[in-house]
């Protein structure tokens, strides 16, 4: 049987340092930090639940982030 990989270290980031800040500028920031996936997302977004390892989700309105997680 192969063993089971073992995910990388996330970055230590704070999620919440995203909010307020231009959406383009902080996928920029996000993926010098490390994030090796970003996701820009509509509110109200239909999305899937499965956590993914080095993802940062941003919630997107007006140009903004107004909400931010990982996985």
């Amino acid at each position: 049987m192969a063993p089971i990989p073992t995910p990388s270290a996330e970055p230590s980031d704070t999620p919440d340092a995203y909010v307020g800040l231009e959406a383009s500028g902080a996928e920029q920031q996000a993926r010098r930090r490390g994030w090796s996936t970003v996701r820009s997302l509509p509110p109200g977004a239909i999305i899937t639940m499965e956590y993914r390892a080095g993802r940062l989700n941003f919630e997107v309105t007006d140009g903004r982030v107004t909400r931010c997680w990982q996985g």
